[in-house]
């Protein structure tokens, strides 16, 4: 399982906004290239997110599915990318003062191949790639906040 924290210089109800935006997913998470289609009751339990990852041409269609949601303390997905499998992703959002958000992710392989290929390599890979997937969420939550 690869955990990376983030403090994001915004409250979480500003944080939370951006995780709830699915049609931004694309712009924040690392892997993310196109997102297709997002329902909408998106970030209710059991609403999608369709999206395609990797580099064009080899790029894959999946979905992703809220499996928990809870504004704006925590936010669980089940991210999918068939064939290889899906992730089970948990962002945790915890104030710190009044304009402060210590973000937690979580993400831990959950179906299909790359379960069963968990080591110190995937953890370090998803790590960094976790790593700048809060960065690039970190950068959209504080430029909204500025515009506000």
């Amino acid at each position: 399982m690869a955990i990376v924290e983030k403090m994001i210089e915004a409250p979480p109800e500003q944080v939370f906004r951006v995780l709830a935006d699915g049609w931004t997913y694309s712009d924040w998470v690392v892997g993310t290239v196109h997102v297709r289609a997002v329902d909408d009751s998106w970030p209710q339990v059991g609403a999608k997110l369709h999206h395609r990852a990797g580099p064009w041409p080899f790029s894959l269609s999946d979905s992703s599915t809220v499996l928990s949601c809870d504004p704006p303390r925590r936010f669980v997905v089940r991210a999918g990318l068939w064939p290889l499998g899906a992730a089970n992703v948990v962002f945790e959002l915890t104030p710190v003062g009044t304009d402060r958000t210590r973000v937690t992710l979580a993400e831990d392989f959950a179906a299909g191949p790359l379960r069963w290929v968990r080591n110190k390599v995937n953890d370090l890979v998803l790590h960094h790639r976790n790593r700048e997937t809060l960065s690039r969420l970190a950068d959209i939550a504080t430029r909204q906040k500025a515009a506000q």
